[in-house]
């Protein structure tokens, strides 16, 4: 399996199929490069070079005690990019990858990277809260820390259908197995990573990240995404100056995996445009 070992020696898994102009994906929380394969196969078929990681915490990378955070994610792409020495890179998150693509590019510029794509992103602030030392603490991600170290496997047995589609009629058995695997991967992950995510998530205020992103830029996002609300989105499409936005109507969180055939034809035209 191809690894990365960063600065402070944790390994990273990642997936590098095919071969031409580089697509790099980031994924989101609690999950792992897994969910990018069906994207990673249409790509790769269609003349890309497609490369996924699992972030530290998550999947089959290192699951360090130190590190878990948004600064150290971007270090870790950063890491990633450098050592497989990419140029002209399409940056493509999901959720939380969103967050760790906005960090990156604001620390390390864009010189390796041709174009963003930023799909239900979490950023720019997440949860409204009042920005300095002072914040007051988060009830509902505490309530959602204390969640996960109730019945973690409960946990995210339950919120894989808010991910896919609480309100789509039949989502409990049309997206059954889209369910089971979100389950998996996030049973996968290491808890202390998976509960450092959680602060990460709460404490992330990144519209100075996002005013850096100065490439070409497609936000796409689910009108019914009940994790993210779309108006998120609809602040990073301000936020960022070469963005445009597409909004799927209906759509939930995870709906690069319950669009995927729309998803991945937009992204095309995108890529290619």
């Amino acid at each position: 399996m191809s690894r990365i070992t960063t600065r402070d020696g944790t390994e990273i898994f990642y997936k590098d199929w095919g071969s031409g102009p580089p697509v790099v994906f980031s994924h989101g929380w609690p999950l792992s490069s897994d969910v990018w394969d069906e994207q990673m196969l249409f790509f790769a078929e269609r003349g890309y070079r497609c490369i996924a990681h699992d972030r530290r915490g998550h999947g089959r990378s290192g699951q360090p005690w130190h590190g878990n955070d948004l600064d150290t994610y971007a270090d870790d792409l950063a890491t990633l990019l450098d050592t497989l020495e990419l140029t002209n890179a399409i940056l493509v998150g999901h959720s939380t990858g969103c967050g760790e693509i906005a960090r990156y590019i604001a620390w390390y510029g864009s010189r390796r990277v041709a174009k963003v794509v930023l799909i239900a992103a979490s950023p720019p602030l997440l949860l409204r809260r009042p920005v300095g030392p002072k914040r007051p603490p988060s009830d509902a991600f505490d309530g959602l820390r204390g969640a996960v170290l109730d019945d973690r496997s409960r946990f995210f047995k339950d919120l894989s259908l808010r991910v896919y589609g609480r309100s789509q009629p039949n989502a409990d058995t049309s997206t059954q197995g889209l369910r089971y695997a979100f389950w998996l991967q996030g049973m996968q992950a290491g808890l202390k990573g998976v509960l450092d995510s959680i602060e990460t998530l709460a404490d992330s205020y990144l519209t100075d990240d996002l005013k850096k992103l100065d490439v070409p830029t497609l936000i796409l996002h689910g009108s019914a995404d009940q994790l993210v609300p779309f108006g998120a989105s609809a602040l990073t499409a301000q936020i960022v100056s070469r963005s445009t936005l597409k909004v799927y109507p209906g759509a939930q969180h995870g709906l690069y995996a319950t669009h995927r055939h729309q998803v991945n034809g937009d992204l095309l035209a995108f890529f290619s445009a």
